[in-house]
């Protein structure tokens, strides 16, 4: 273990007791920060100087990040904690209802109200003194009329939860299911109320009873399940709804009596790699933590048509047969060409019985198909849906048995 001599510090630590206040911020937001990493920041601080503003945001940076996921809440977090003056008004808006004169008219950033949640579970720190504003009307609301929590969850979008609604929300896609029906095979199989003549058995029969026919038999076509394929990106822009979507899938494949023969899952962004053994861990956390650690390629880009190129190449043969259902995860946005991605898009549509795209954008209103990917992508899916929240992935649930279902599809072709 290291030792730590006493660091220098004046006999009014102001700026210590503010940066062990930050650093308790960053933990209840979900850092993993101990007293080892703060008295680290203490001393990288007071070794590199408060002169520079961005100097003492990489300084702390470097001291509590340490995994690329935690680089937005600390962004965040520290925003709203060292740099903006009006944090405290940031926070409570994000905190309260959203009533015109109190929340302020802009959409919230990623991973703020996670930040805002945190700062406020804190004791209050030190900050520079303020002048007093005129004290305005108190307003008091009762709530106790309107939609429970775990209704407004489910509408939730992923992006926006804070700390605990993540956590109230990975425990409720740990209850979904996602149900299929069977699909009718062509071998056959003996059933007196079958509906087709079976001349094999029925001659068979006969030559046991010297040739004479006394009934005929008939068979029914066998029940199998298909196979159900995830393509799941987890490039920078679809990292939080990724993890949401890894833990229902993890709830899929290990929930018994579901119909799906087996499920395989891949994670792409600037290449492929297959999760499907890691899935079937039976603990969701450790199953997650082995799937990010194989995957390298979290939150950096997406290529799109490269990973799909690579999936067709190796694997399409392997997961995709026996009518499979394939889910592909992803916001669109890809940095390849698209002839290339149309390309391939259209041999993965081919190959399953049914492509279903989730896109976390179709949240928006005025979502259209503008970019060059989105606009290769949707002429080759059979149902185009958004999937951001925990209410889209139970429509999914009711739409995946429906081969008539197509989603948002018909009318975004239209725009094409």
């Amino acid at each position: 273990m290291p030792e730590y001599v006493p660091i220098t510090i004046p006999d009014n630590p102001r700026l210590a007791q503010n940066i062990i206040h930050f650093a308790r911020a960053l933990r209840r937001a979900g850092l993993p920060v101990g007293p080892g990493r703060v008295i680290d920041a203490i001393r990288a601080v007071e070794a590199a100087g408060f002169t520079q503003r961005m100097d003492f945001y990489w300084t702390l940076h470097a001291c509590f990040v340490n995994r690329p996921e935690h680089r937005l809440v600390f962004a965040q977090i520290f925003r709203l904690y060292w740099r903006d003056p009006r944090f405290l008004e940031h926070m409570m808006s994000m905190m309260l209802p959203a009533i015109r004169g109190v929340q302020e008219d802009r959409s919230a950033v990623a991973a703020e109200k996670r930040a805002a949640q945190a700062l406020l579970g804190d004791q209050m720190p030190e900050v520079p003194e303020q002048e007093e504003e005129e004290e305005g009307t108190q307003i008091e609301m009762d709530a106790s009329l309107t939609m429970s929590a775990e209704e407004k969850l489910r509408s939730l979008d992923f992006e926006q939860m804070s700390t605990e609604e993540i956590a109230q929300a990975k425990r409720m896609l740990s209850r979904l299911t996602l149900p299929v029906k069977p699909i009718e095979s062509r071998r056959r199989m003996a059933s007196h109320l079958g509906r087709h003549f079976d001349a094999r058995r029925t001659i068979r029969d006969a030559l046991r009873k010297g040739g004479e026919i006394h009934s005929l038999a008939k068979a029914k076509p066998r029940l199998r399940w298909p196979n159900l394929v995830v393509l799941c990106d987890i490039s920078g822009s679809m990292s939080q709804y990724s993890r949401m979507v890894l833990h229902f899938l993890h709830a899929v494949a290990n929930e018994k009596g579901q119909g799906w023969a087996k499920v395989h899952a891949f994670t792409f962004g600037t290449r492929l790699t297959n999760i499907s053994r890691h899935l079937a861990t039976r603990d969701v956390d450790a199953a997650l933590k082995a799937a990010g650690a194989e995957a390298q390629d979290w939150e950096g880009g997406t290529q799109i048509g490269t990973c799909l190129h690579a999936f067709n190449r190796d694997w399409s043969r392997r997961v995709m047969g026996q009518g499979a259902v394939v889910l592909l995860i992803t916001d669109g946005l890809d940095r390849d060409g698209a002839g290339a991605l149309e390309k391939e898009m259209e041999r993965l549509h081919l190959s399953a019985r049914r492509l279903i795209w989730l896109n976390p954008l179709l949240r928006w209103n005025g979502f259209a198909p503008k970019a060059t990917g989105i606009r290769a992508m949707l002429p080759h899916v059979d149902s185009f849906r958004a999937g951001h929240s925990i209410a889209s992935l139970e429509d999914l649930a009711v739409a995946i048995s429906r081969p008539d279902d197509l989603g948002e599809k018909a009318r975004l072709m239209q725009m094409l």
